[in-house]
């Protein structure tokens, strides 16, 4: 059985996600990141990120990471790649074209929105009063997604998904990353193709599981 190492408050969440669309069954080692401990190393931790056994699965100290018939996989995206190409259609490619499609979006999401999103999900908590160095380091996020935010919204609306006009792994991929600036209403009032695709996204009864276990997590 596939194996999850990550809590769901991570970007195992797209892992999960895919799993909960494929009907893959899998284990949870809810491995949590050592920045959320007082001291990580503290005898009585949970099991984190800079826990030596985890380490000597992720040297990286990163989550997720996934175990499969003897793979250990880390990188997110790497791992919901892997699993997509594995279990094919409909989540996965059909031919060359749409593997490569599918990596071209998620790297684009990757790349040239994640940074900028997270900074947006960090610092524009709903509730938040921003002001000063935050809100100026806000402002300055949602200014530079507007451009790569454009080209996925020009994208969507004349295709309706990422790749091949149905929903796929680069879907998952591609919203699980734009989630992380769904908070900046200003900025996602300028994409009304990205906010109507998002919606369909997280409706879908896959994302609603996922969703379920991260809100039963701790904080």
């Amino acid at each position: 059985m596939l194996t999850i190492h990550g809590v769901t408050r991570s970007r195992a969440s797209r892992i999960i996600w895919l799993c909960h669309e494929i009907g893959l069954p899998f284990q949870q080692v809810p491995v949590i990141q050592a920045y959320r401990l007082p001291d990580p190393h503290a005898p009585g931790a949970p099991l984190n990120t800079r826990s030596p056994s985890f380490l000597k699965m992720s040297p990286a100290g990163s989550i997720p990471v996934i175990e499969d018939d003897g793979l250990c996989l880390s990188e997110s995206l790497a791992c919901t790649l892997y699993l997509a190409r594995k279990f094919g259609q409909p989540f996965g490619p059909a031919d060359t074209g749409e593997d490569a499609l599918m990596l071209q979006w998620s790297f684009y999401a990757a790349t040239t929105i994640e940074a900028d999103a997270l900074t947006i999900l960090f610092l524009n908590a709903p509730g938040k009063a921003l002001a000063g160095a935050e809100a100026a380091a806000v402002a300055t996020a949602a200014e530079r997604l507007l451009r790569p935010l454009q080209v996925v919204e020009d994208h969507l609306a004349r295709q309706g998904h990422m790749v091949s006009r149905r929903f796929t792994v680069a879907d998952i991929n591609m919203a699980e990353v734009l989630r992380y600036a769904q908070p900046h209403a200003p900025l996602m009032d300028h994409f009304p193709a990205i906010r109507a695709w998002l919606q369909d996204c997280q409706a879908r009864p896959a994302f609603r599981k996922m969703w379920e276990s991260r809100l039963a997590e701790p904080e």
